[in-house]
């Protein structure tokens, strides 16, 4: 990310326990993933997966392809059933075909998603089939490095905060206080999310 050494010394100095994980991780830095559309066909197919889990399903969707690289009129051309054969649900089979369409047919202009606002890509994404609001806000952060996204319902950044501020899960009020917490790293939350991660050995 540019300005990353900027963000972590904003980020130590605005949050001290944010500060301590910092310290202790060391520097963090996803590189940007090059490929937007393999990007999301892997996001829908790890939603609600672990790391592994997503990755070992990936990895059996690319074996349907020669040298394991597709595009979107490939995946259109199999057949739902085989999707599905390599540990997809049914309506993941049907996301990965409904996004191929959408790309196919321009109603998501992948070329023109950088230069877009994070609202505007978001509005973007979410009109293809399996494809909410997080899956549209990991993109932002680690397709697009875009440095002030925050994941409100992620469940890793919600067991982070539980975990080093004492949070409540129960709590009427945990979202607002989230957000409250979360105020002190704009405008690089999006760094301070990938350290919550890392500090549960986790990510997206």
């Amino acid at each position: 990310m540019k300005d990353l050494n900027i963000a972590v010394s904003y980020l130590k100095k605005a949050d001290s326990v944010l500060g301590s994980l910092i310290e202790k991780i060391g520097i963090v830095d996803y590189q940007s993933e090059k490929d937007i559309f393999e990007s999301l066909v892997f996001s829908i197919i790890g939603q609600q997966l672990s790391g592994k889990a997503a990755e070992t399903i990936y990895n059996r969707f690319q074996n349907l392809f020669l040298n394991q690289k597709f595009t979107p009129d490939q995946i259109l051309k199999l057949d739902p059933a085989q999707i599905r054969a390599v540990g997809t649900s049914w309506a993941k089979a049907a996301s990965l075909q409904d996004l191929s369409q959408k790309v196919l047919d321009g109603t998501v202009d992948l070329i023109a998603l950088p230069g877009l606002s994070d609202q505007e890509i978001i509005n973007h994404l979410v009109q293809v089939k399996g494809i909410g609001p997080w899956s549209a806000q990991m993109r932002l952060m680690f397709s697009f490095h875009r440095p002030d996204i925050f994941p409100l319902d992620d469940v890793g950044i919600q067991n982070a905060l539980v975990k080093h501020y004492g949070l409540n899960r129960k709590h009427k009020n945990m979202k607002q206080k989230m957000l409250k917490i979360a105020r002190n790293w704009r405008p690089y939350r999006t760094v301070a999310c990938w350290y919550l991660w890392v500090s549960l050995d986790n990510r997206p």
